[in-house]
């Protein structure tokens, strides 16, 4: 059957030839070409298939805030452990005792230390009153000394005038009695002169000297009580001057006394500040004698043990891992691929411990992967690689709720569509993947465009 068929394929000038009759084509061959033909024309087609550029790395889960990661409680004072209120693995809630201390500080043993501290205050702060008063009456004299030593020299100056005023009467007197005296003394002489001439009897000279003789006396009275107003002014001047001397010395010692009082005032109100201080440092330290938990969370480990250990200030007691944290994804990305990436760039995530069957180029047909979007790009290197934070996308499938921080993960970076003969190419010749631009920048009338090879999305 073969060769009649073979037969029939050749012209009909061959069939003539019996050698012809015995060539023929085995049908395995016509059927293998066509298989090849078919299974290249599939993968030439297939070559123009969109595959989905990424990158691929490695990373753990943490959080995205600082506050969600595990952090160590320290202790803010130096002590000695005398109780341990919780045990690894316990939830504790904010403000929850996890270890007590005791005092190792000799100046904090009094047990009675801060109503002791208190009545040194309440002393202090009666003292301080006390020359609030001095203070007070200090100034009150001073004031009263003023008010005298305006009375005083007003009392002063009506002396000074009243003796001013004794001497110019005096001086009155005086002129008054010089001239009585005169026509006493001229009286005197004419009668001595009468009695001489005998027509005045020796009765009646002897009457005109005792006048004369008392008009002398009288004259001589009256000049010494003007001397003594004189005198009695020139000590009222004095007195005057004197006067206001004496009562400035007074008010300078008041005055010396107020600013000494003041000064012990000053510093008994520093002294008063500085142990108002130490007393709500020491009433704040009391507060530290018991090591509490900063927020909700779990205690993941303590870092001393025993009772009775001594800590020092700052030192770490436990590690506490805070309750519902909002859990990232930290990849590390070469310098390279960072300009490809940016804040909202859609990433793929397999968690370790989750069977996951991963199509890097074809997102949407593997399973066991889980969507999330970069969060935070540093913007500095670490031993050459640049960190990203990716968050859960919330448009795709939640991530598991049983991913502690700390496990494992593997992520894609999503990047452009090109076709599979583009991204083989690529691969052979170890080009970078295709600059990818801003997320909405490829998006238009609310599709997203694809880029073709070679060019930016």
């Amino acid at each position: 059957m073969a060769k009649q068929a073979s037969t029939q394929a050749l012209p009909k000038a061959w069939k003539q030839y019996d050698s012809f009759k015995l060539i023929s084509k085995p049908r395995l061959a016509k059927v293998l070409a066509i298989w090849c033909v078919g299974i290249f024309g599939l993968l030439f087609i297939a070559s123009w298939m969109p595959w989905t550029q990424s990158i691929r790395s490695a990373g753990a889960v943490t959080t995205l805030q600082p506050q969600d990661r595990p952090q160590m409680v320290h202790s803010t004072i130096a002590g000695r452990i005398e109780q341990w209120k919780v045990q690894e693995g316990q939830k504790v809630k904010k403000g929850d005792t996890l270890v007590v201390l005791s005092e190792v500080k000799e100046k904090y043993f009094d047990p009675q230390l801060l109503p002791r501290m208190q009545e040194q205050l309440q002393a202090k702060e009666g003292s301080l009153q006390s020359n609030h008063d001095k203070a007070e009456a200090l100034n009150q004299q001073i004031a009263a000394l003023r008010e005298g030593l305006q009375f005083s020299l007003q009392k002063a100056r009506n002396k000074t005038q009243q003796a001013y005023l004794k001497v110019q009467s005096d001086s009155a007197d005086l002129v008054a009695i010089r001239a009585e005296y005169q026509i006493a003394q001229a009286q005197y002489a004419r009668q001595e002169k009468l009695y001489e001439q005998g027509l005045k009897s020796l009765t009646e000279l002897e009457g005109r000297r005792l006048k004369f003789q008392e008009m002398q006396a009288k004259l001589q009275s009256t000049q010494n009580k003007l001397n003594i107003s004189r005198n009695e002014q020139q000590n009222a001047r004095i007195e005057l001057s004197s006067l206001e001397a004496e009562y400035q010395d007074k008010i300078s010692k008041a005055r010396s006394d107020l600013n000494s009082t003041l000064a012990y005032i000053n510093d008994s109100q520093g002294e008063i500040s500085k142990m108002r201080n130490e007393y709500a440092n020491t009433e704040i330290r009391s507060t530290f004698y018991q090591v509490t938990a900063p927020q909700d969370g779990y205690v993941v480990q303590a870092l001393k043990a025993g009772i009775g250990e001594t800590l020092k200030e700052g030192e770490a007691v436990c590690t506490i891992m805070p309750s519902n944290p909002q859990l990232a994804v930290q990849l590390y990305m070469s310098a390279m691929d960072i300009p490809l990436l940016e804040v909202g760039r859609h990433v793929r995530i397999q968690f370790e411990g989750w069977p996951a069957l991963v199509f890097s180029g074809w997102p949407d047909v593997g399973f066991g992967t889980f969507g999330g979007k970069v969060a935070v790009i540093d913007n500095i290197d670490s031993q050459g690689k640049y960190r990203i934070l990716v968050v859960p996308d919330p448009d795709s499938t939640p991530w598991p709720e049983a991913i502690r921080v700390g496990s494992g993960a593997y992520g894609w970076a999503m990047l452009n569509d090109v076709p599979i003969w583009y991204e083989l190419w690529r691969q052979l010749n170890a080009f970078p993947p295709d600059f990818v631009g801003s997320v909405n920048s490829g998006q238009k009338d609310g599709k997203k465009e694809k880029a073709g090879p070679g060019e930016e999305k």
